[in-house]
């Protein structure tokens, strides 16, 4: 709302960090409150389709703000890298079909992910190792070839993972090499990268649970496999789907 209010902050940058702030608000509120509600009552259990629902949202966001994260890089590099072209290359345009663009692949892709896994065939014991409904623990569930969704997982979500944090490392690459080989001033280096540094380090806080916990092969159960996550209590919190 300040953003949109404020002709001063009608800049990528600001447009890029408002999508950002409304993607981490939707984000937290996928899974928080059926979590708070479950450390507080006896009966931990969520419906079958509020589960599904739940893994769309969850891969949605998730993957719409591992794209973004590579859009604001990208943005970084070029207003650190080519400050007078600047305004001509990310023009609000390309900016509003850049947003829509990683909006709409992250909603496919979350699709594709609950379609898949609401077909499989689940007879129970329904207990998922987990404090919310993801793909991994609900494939161990599952009665039946799974290796489809598997496949899904590790290549689509892999690259969705994988391809940003890569395109946003090799963003940085040239913004460090640009500042150390062209600036003179270091006025100029410390803005720049005390600038980059508070995304850098959203973009190591996402990214590395995420690479850890969907690129690398299944073994065991998801709670041994998965302690990305910061806090061990949540681990010890069972869901059934009833």
């Amino acid at each position: 709302m300040i953003v949109i209010s404020d002709p001063r902050l009608h800049s990528p940058m600001y447009f890029f960090l408002g999508n950002l702030s409304c993607l981490d608000i939707c984000y937290s509120t996928v899974t928080l409150p059926k979590m708070l509600e479950n450390f507080l009552s006896t009966h931990k259990a969520i419906s079958f389709m509020g589960c599904i629902s739940q893994l769309h949202f969850f891969h949605f966001l998730g993957s719409t703000e591992s794209l973004l994260l590579a859009v604001m890089a990208f943005d970084h590099f070029v207003a650190i890298c080519k400050p007078l072209h600047s305004t001509v290359i990310m023009n609000p345009q390309l900016c509003t079909q850049m947003a829509i663009t990683i909006w709409a692949i992250g909603f496919f892709h979350a699709l594709l992910h609950s379609i898949m896994t609401s077909r499989l065939n689940f007879y129970g014991p329904n207990h998922i190792h987990h404090f919310f409904c993801d793909v991994k623990p609900l494939l161990e569930l599952a009665c039946g070839n799974t290796e489809l969704n598997q496949r899904l997982l590790n290549t689509v979500t892999g690259t969705i993972a994988a391809g940003p944090f890569f395109l946003t490392l090799l963003s940085y690459f040239y913004i460090i090499t640009y500042l150390f080989l062209k600036t003179q001033s270091c006025n100029m280096l410390h803005r720049a990268l005390s600038t980059c540094a508070s995304h850098f380090m959203v973009v190591i806080l996402f990214f590395a649970p995420v690479i850890f916990t969907y690129i690398r092969p299944t073994s065991g159960s998801s709670r041994d496999q998965e302690p990305s996550l910061p806090s061990c209590t949540v681990w010890s919190l069972l869901f059934l789907i009833h």
